[in-house]
């Protein structure tokens, strides 16, 4: 009886039966909550709601939703729902950091749920195994969030 135990146990530890699969799962994981980080890392430095924390577990997530996909077996068809379901959870968990006031011009969040967003998509495409293209996506956001507003900033007030 208890050798049975044992291997049921041992048996459903058994998704990372090999170490070159442990080391692809285990750095796409670390990969997405790196780049999320960083993300949520600008963000936390412009005084945002959602931080460091925040995007790495979004990251993380939409990383691990696809992978354990990609472990089952799962199809073309059959990814492409779970990219659509982290999209929409993810549109659900942006939504909650919106808030507008009576003045249409006054709705704060827009950014930060937009980060939220892009940052499940970085999490995606490293899940798939595209960290390239996550980086080079992660860099440009960076951009936008951190230079475009000196840019504009200067535009707007040209003494400064």
């Amino acid at each position: 009886m208890w050798e049975t135990i044992l291997a049921t146990i041992i048996s459903e530890f058994s998704d990372l039966d090999d170490v070159e699969n442990a080391t692809r799962v285990t750095t796409r994981l670390l990969f997405a909550a790196l780049l999320g980080g960083l993300l949520g890392f600008e963000r936390e430095q412009q005084g945002k709601a959602a931080g460091i924390r925040t995007h790495m577990m979004v990251g993380l997530g939409a990383a691990l939703f696809v992978i354990a996909s990609l472990q089952d077996g799962a199809m073309d068809d059959a990814m492409s729902r779970v990219i659509q379901g982290i999209v929409t959870g993810v549109g659900f968990l942006g939504a909650g950091t919106i808030l507008k006031t009576e003045s249409l011009k006054d709705v704060k969040g827009l950014t930060t749920a937009a980060g939220i967003w892009f940052t499940a998509a970085i999490g995606v495409a490293v899940g798939l195994g595209h960290e390239m293209t996550a980086m080079i996506s992660t860099l440009i956001a960076l951009v936008i969030l951190h230079l475009l507003p000196l840019l504009t900033q200067r535009k707007e007030d040209p003494g400064a």
